[in-house]
């Protein structure tokens, strides 16, 4: 696969894939409610990195896509193999003791912008949830806002926590690797809908998510 084609990984299914993890620290949720035990996130980062049968899939629109900075495209050996996307900022409850019951909203720094025989489409403000290891998202395409529910599902307790023990209520550097995503009903029937029938399936790895923040306790 051409580096050309690896890149619209980055940035068409990067775009998508970022709202599980973002969600983890705390995201823009359907179905999530803000509330006073939520904490917040001043600093960090998420990283995608794509599975051979995402990279497979992809390859066959023929697309092309540009990182909006502060997204960065990741490379292995001079191919795009993922994205990274900073956290603007971030509310919600990481469960760091129960994963799947991570909850909260996001918003994400930079965007993608791709290039395939149907069109040229823009992506920016990113405002990824997750509820439920459901994630959702809201999203500006070509400078007009939308949305889309249940896209992916994230495999929160199959990842590997990192967290350093820190006095009750001091800001917690968190990392959490390898963190699966999958399609959902949901998602596998708009991808047919614009692209015909895919190849993978609900039980198909999209993704792997690595990230890091720190997180800020909510005030007693």
């Amino acid at each position: 696969m051409s580096v050309t084609r690896r890149t619209v990984l980055s940035g068409a299914l990067g775009g998508a894939l970022a709202a599980p993890f973002l969600a983890q620290f705390g995201g823009t949720a359907f179905g999530a409610t803000p509330n006073a035990t939520w904490g917040t996130v001043s600093s960090g980062w998420v990283e995608l990195r794509y599975s051979s049968e995402a990279l497979a899939q992809f390859d066959h629109l023929h697309a092309v896509v540009e990182h909006i900075a502060p997204a960065t495209a990741i490379t292995e050996n001079g191919t795009t193999v993922g994205a990274r996307f900073p956290i603007h900022s971030a509310t919600g409850n990481p469960a760091l003791t129960n994963l799947p019951q991570a909850e909260g909203n996001a918003l994400l720094d930079g965007g993608v912008m791709v290039r395939a025989p149907m069109g040229q489409f823009t992506f920016t403000q990113l405002r990824p949830t997750l509820d439920n290891e459901l994630a959702s998202c809201t999203y500006t395409v070509n400078g007009v806002e939308s949305s889309g529910q249940s896209l992916l599902r994230c495999g929160a307790s199959q990842g590997r926590l990192l967290a350093h023990p820190v006095p009750a209520g001091q800001p917690l550097s968190i990392r959490i690797e390898r963190v699966p995503v999958y399609p959902t009903t949901e998602s596998l029937a708009a991808f047919a809908s614009a692209f015909g029938t895919p190849t993978f399936t609900v039980d198909t790895v999209l993704a792997y998510l690595t990230a890091e923040a720190v997180y800020n306790p909510p005030r007693a």
